[in-house]
Parts: structure tokens; sequence; C-alpha cells
């Protein structure tokens, strides 16, 4: 978004007060913070409107493609670094199958990348998307093996051929998918435009050259009208990678050329090399990875490091609050608590699943902070728990009239059994000690 005299250049300047603001400075701050729109002013021309949507679009345009549950959304971003905000649109990672397969044999590549999928702190860590690569040279195998891919996987599409007749027969028959079509170089930019355009389809543009002969070619293609574009450097090493992708990102954010920003489309190959491609690219503003072979050992510890990348520094992963089952649980069965923080109460709920034990596990709004830091902080309070319990109903759920709580927190045992009528037994210091804790219960 403009800074506030940014905004002003764009006013008339009557200071009419005819948008609720008593002038038209006054009014550009409001913009600037995002309270006010440009619209609010009566008399601000078309001319201005577009100068200032040019002026306020994000540094790196949106581009999606996919659709219903399947999109994958690039780029958007605004920062450099991590910690300045957040990075919004986790790269994409993807899998490609070859044309040149038999049927069975894409049908087991399809499974092979459903499958490659891990819950962690509770989310679902997976592939995004399926390339389908024109390696036959031959267009009516290519279209069908993109109508094959599409009927058997709800996930976004990549198409990859440098022959732009083939993109076509491959596009034609998934156009509703709105697959990405990878890509237009110099020698084919101009056919490959025309069926993005037909197509209504984003384009990746690739040339391995240089930044300045791919921001050419980049206003080349957009002189034929496609604006929705993907970058590909065409980076055969993380080192090339990861300069070109550093300045574009620069660049683009502090809006110093605008002509790449743009979400940025990796191929990365396959065996160690891709896997440090990926790690290049995930870490430094890579959108998508490509990926011509994947194995499990290689995808968890990837699919871990764009989590950690795309959690939001400031706003820690989170449980819902509330009182959850594990092993299902009777109304003898006793009452633990924890915090929200997702890594803590994942933590705590295997130790209890490992114990075999029926409980119930209340967890306390800590605002997603762990056990001690919540206590230290003062998020975590006798009265704090003792609400959590009588919002959640704990004590229907369990007539034992006992609460365990974690041993970090002992200090607050008494406290907790004057405010909650509850018999506070203080558990283990580690949830690791849960197991045999539980089982000597009587």
């Amino acid at each position: 978004m403009p800074t506030a005299i940014e905004v002003f250049k764009f006013l008339p300047k009557k200071n009419c007060g005819k948008c609720n603001y008593p002038t038209c400075l006054a009014f550009a701050m409001q913009i600037a913070n995002s309270k006010a729109k440009l619209e609010d002013c009566p008399f601000i021309s078309e001319e201005a409107k577009r100068q200032f949507a040019a002026s306020s679009a994000p540094p790196i345009r949106l581009i999606k493609f996919g659709s219903g549950k399947g999109v994958v959304q690039m780029g958007d971003e605004t920062e450099l670094y991590r910690h300045e905000k957040k990075f919004f649109h986790p790269t994409a990672y993807s899998l490609a199958i070859s044309d040149s397969l038999n049927e069975n044999e894409v049908d087991a590549r399809i499974d092979k990348a459903s499958r490659m999928t891990v819950e962690r702190v509770g989310q679902i860590l997976k592939l995004d998307s399926i390339t389908v690569k024109n390696d036959s040279c031959d267009a009516e195998r290519f279209a069908k093996a993109a109508e094959r891919v599409t009927s058997r996987h709800e996930g976004a599409i990549m198409l990859i051929s440098k022959d732009a007749d083939a993109m076509r027969a491959a596009a034609a028959k998934i156009a509703s998918r709105v697959p990405l079509l990878h890509a237009a170089d110099q020698s084919n930019f101009t056919a490959m435009a025309q069926v993005a355009k037909e197509f209504n389809c984003p384009l990746v543009v690739r040339d391995e050259r240089g930044l300045n002969e791919l921001a050419d070619l980049v206003s080349k293609v957009r002189t034929t009208g496609v604006e929705d574009i993907a970058l590909d450097f065409g980076a055969s090493d993380a080192k090339t990678l990861l300069e070109r992708a550093s300045i574009v990102r620069k660049v683009s954010v502090k809006r110093l050329f605008r002509g790449l920003g743009y979400p940025i489309v990796v191929m990365a190959g396959r065996g160690e090399h891709a896997v440090l491609m990926c790690m290049t690219a995930t870490m430094k503003y890579g959108s998508l990875v490509v990926f011509d072979e994947l194995e499990d050992f290689q995808a968890m510890p990837l699919f871990v490091l764009r989590q950690n990348i795309y959690t939001d520094p400031q706003v820690p992963i989170q449980v819902k609050p509330g009182i959850y089952p594990v092993n299902n649980p009777s109304e003898k069965a006793p009452i633990l608590f924890t915090t929200n923080f997702s890594l803590t109460y994942f933590t705590v709920l295997a130790d209890i699943e490992k114990s075999r034990v029926p409980a119930w596990l209340l967890v306390v709004d800590s605002e997603g902070l762990s056990v001690m830091t919540a206590f230290a902080a003062g998020k975590l309070t006798p009265e704090g728990v003792g609400k959590a319990i009588e919002t959640s109903g704990a004590k229907q759920r369990s007539t034992r009239g006992e609460l365990i709580i974690p041993g970090m927190v002992t200090r607050m045992s008494g406290k907790l059994q004057e405010t909650t009528g509850l018999k506070v037994i203080v558990g283990p210091k580690e949830s690791s000690g849960l197991p045999k804790f539980l089982k000597s219960l009587p």
C-alpha cells in the first residue's frame, strides 16, 4: 500500500469534505491505513484510479492455478524477510509424470503422490500438484495423459511442453481445471501466449540466459495480453537459483523494478540435487517446485521445512481450546490439562495415547504459549484453568473429582484446588513420564 503522501498525489486536493474527512491529506492518511477507499472521493478520476491500482498492487503478482479444492496460490508476497511480517503462500510442491508412461505407470505415480502425506501439529502436509510432461513429443498422447491425471487427481495441474500445438491439445482437455502452462521461451512465446489467452490459464515464462533477458521476454509476453505470469530462471544449480530469486524479490518488494514481480517456478530434477534445489527455493522465494522424482524420506523433511518457514512467526500454531477424549474415556477417567500450543498439545496427546489409559485432556487457551512460558507470562492461571473447566463441561464429562496438572506448575496447585473444587494431583514435569504415571493411578 502506498504512503499517505503517495496517495495524496492522486487526489483532487479540493478539501471539500465529501469523503467524510476534513482535508484530502486526512483522507489520504486513512487510505494508507486501509480505513478508507479511494472511491470514497466523488471527484477522483478514472485515470487516477488506474494509476493508484498500479501503485498499490502487490510487488509480487498473485497467480492461481487449479480449481475447486485444488487451487494453488502463488505470489502476493510483500516482505523480504519472514520476521518482518510473514510469508503468505507456502511454496507448492509438484511431482512430474511423463506422458511416455503407460496407463498403469501413470496411475502408480498418481497413487504415489496421493500417499505422500503426513500430519504434523494438526496440519496435513502433502504435495500440492501434479505436473504432466510432454516427453513423447506427441500431442495426442500428451492430451490423453493430462486427461487421465485430472480424472484421478483433485489437485492442481501443470502442463509442460515446448510445442504450442501439443499444449493447446492438452489444455483443451482440462481447461476447466485451469492448468499452469510451462513454458513460453524466445522461440515460442507468441504461440504459447495465444494458448494461455484462449483457455485463460497462467503462463510460465522461461529464459535461462539471465534476468535481463527474462525481463525482456516477460515484457513481450505482456504485450500479447497475458498478465498472469510465473518465472522460470532455468537455474541448474542452487547458487544461480539463490542469486536470481533474491534479486527478483528485492527489486520487486522495494519497487525498484516491477518487470519481474511474479512468482518463481523451479524445476528441481531428482535425487540429492532436487532436495537442495527445493530447500533453496523454499527458504528463498520459490513459489512452485517440480520434482522429476521424490521419495517419502526426502519429502517429509521438506514438508516440515516448508511448514516452519510459512508459519507466522508472530502467531504460534494453536489448537482449539476445549476438552478432548483420549483412549475412549468414561466418567471415571481422570482429567489432565495442557495449553493450546500445538506442539505441546500433540506431544501430551501422544504420551497419553501411549499409556492406553482412558483420560480427558483439557486444552486451556494460553494464546498459543507452552506451559512454562504461559505460566511465567501470566497467561496460564488458576482462574483461567477454572474457567476452561466450566466452559468445557469437564466436570460433567468426568465425575472422578480429580485434576492432573503438569509438574512444571506445581505452585498453582493450592489455588487451583480452591478455585475448581477438584482434588489436584501433580503429574510429571515432562509429558514423557505420563504413561508410567497414568498406569500407576488407582
